[in-house]
């Protein structure tokens, strides 16, 4: 009963495609004819109606009155719609939204029709020619909110059902806006997209981590908890650095433990004058993923002999701390480590497929994820995944796998495309980092203050 009352949006109509002059042709003319009445509401006044004629008969018609009283009604109008697309924009979009949606149904051929006849305005000449009469328009409804764009369409079964079931590429190029999921429901497929995508873009200070869920947008987050382990991809100049240390800054102020490799020796590798369990050396970096994986295996077997330990439940449920292993140029370190690698990606993907329930995550940063280190389906087992400035079509397929989505580049810096799990492709931005911002200050700063309390609950036991 509750479904039966949801509110689905405006139902696009047929008329629709011409939605935005109908609307400005109806909000207008009233203005400018009152706008003519002021003008001429002495003379309209003095008219017999009853006749269609002046009283005084003196009155003569003035030209240049005319003209000016015109160019005002029409400057009056020229200002409001002005004014409407400065402070009703998004009203304006809405309007040009169900108009694209109705001509796309009616250019594309979507309903069904017959041939009538039309009646001539004089029966004596004959019978007029055929007109289409459209006898079924789908049910189709577009709803605006909280900058969501929800289209349900109607599913049913008829000849053009297989392409409203394949609206994504179309709806994200013609309203452009970005597809963030799509559930087909009984009856009626449910498109979902986010409407200014960059509008969602937040600052660093709004980046936090609670329950299990990182916020990164205002309508994207990563769900470590319950989509674990994330891959980020993206060239030099994609902002994929300042993106890793603002999701390093964001932990810290949890209880996780956070590890950082740094192959290159570069921005993160300089975190080690400030925080603990840094390494950009060999040696150090595999003795790190050992001591890594076999923290996970000890903590798997502990778990079960802990107070309160439930079948189901993850370490959250049993307040321990989360962990991440954060390894940057991971396909380039391979190459550096040579023949130990395959022993490496072995403990790797072991982290991969048991690090959920007891909070041991990954978070793979690559200038491109190529299947040679990350094969034997490990790739798929990363939920979240990022494209960060500039790649091609074969990096993204490296991504996402084999998608009809299309790619576009924008001169953004910190703008890509990201997966958060659920097999749907969408914009986005990273969380913006003030000029000024000093990663190494802000990061030590967390570090001392955790080392704080966790000295004085040492002190306390």
């Amino acid at each position: 009963m509750k479904n039966l009352f949801n509110y689905r949006g405006k139902r696009i109509k047929p008329s629709d495609q011409h939605l935005v002059y109908h609307v400005a042709l109806t909000s207008l003319l009233p203005i400018f004819l009152l706008v003519l009445f002021l003008f001429y509401r002495k003379q309209l006044l003095e008219m017999n109606w009853s006749e269609f004629k002046l009283l005084d008969a003196n009155i003569q018609l003035n030209i240049p009155y005319l003209i000016s009283s015109v160019l005002t009604a029409f400057f009056v109008c020229l200002l409001l719609t002005f004014l409407y697309c400065h402070y009703r924009i998004d009203h304006l979009k809405k309007l040009q939204h169900r108009q694209k949606l109705a001509r796309m149904l009616l250019e594309n051929g979507w309903y069904e029709s017959e041939q009538v006849q039309s009646e001539s305005f004089f029966k004596d000449l004959g019978r007029g020619k055929t007109k289409e009469k459209i006898t079924h328009f789908p049910k189709v409804y577009y709803h605006l909110k909280d900058g969501l764009i929800r289209i349900h369409v109607e599913i049913t079964m008829s000849t053009y059902q297989d392409q409203l079931l394949r609206l994504e590429k179309k709806l994200e190029t013609g309203l452009y806006c970005e597809l963030v999921d799509k559930i087909l429901k009984d009856s009626y497929v449910e498109y979902t997209l986010l409407y200014d995508t960059i509008s969602s873009r937040i600052t660093i200070d709004e980046v936090q981590a609670k329950n299990g869920v990182l916020k990164l947008m205002d309508s994207v987050g990563w769900a470590y908890d319950s989509l674990p382990h994330m891959l980020i991809a993206g060239g030099t100049g994609g902002g994929k650095t300042y993106f890793i240390l603002t999701i390093i800054e964001a932990l810290l102020q949890t209880n996780a433990n956070i590890y950082v490799l740094d192959p290159k020796n570069a921005d993160l590798a300089d975190l080690e004058s400030v925080m603990p369990n840094v390494y950009y050396r060999k040696e150090d970096m595999i003795a790190c993923i050992n001591q890594f994986y076999d923290e996970m295996m000890t903590r798997n077997e502990a778990m079960k002999q802990m107070d309160g330990y439930k079948t189901g439940e993850n370490y959250a449920f049993l307040d321990l701390p989360a962990n991440f292993l954060i390894f940057d140029e991971y396909t380039s370190s391979m190459e550096m480590i040579g023949r130990e690698s395959l022993e490496v990606m072995s403990k790797l993907k072991q982290i991969v497929m048991l690090g959920r329930q007891s909070g041991f995550f990954l978070i793979l940063a690559c200038q491109r994820p190529d299947a040679k280190y990350l094969g034997d389906g490990i790739r798929d087992q990363f939920n979240f995944r990022v494209a960060l400035g500039r790649m091609s079509e074969l990096g993204y397929s490296m991504m996402f796998g084999e998608t009809d989505k299309g790619f576009f580049l924008k001169p953004i810096k910190g703008r890509g495309y990201v997966d958060v799990g659920v097999n749907v492709i969408s914009e986005f931005y990273t969380p913006l980092v003030p000029k000024k911002h000093n990663f190494l200050q802000a990061i030590a700063v967390l570090i001392q203050s955790k080392q704080a309390c966790e000295a004085k609950v040492a002190a306390s036991d």
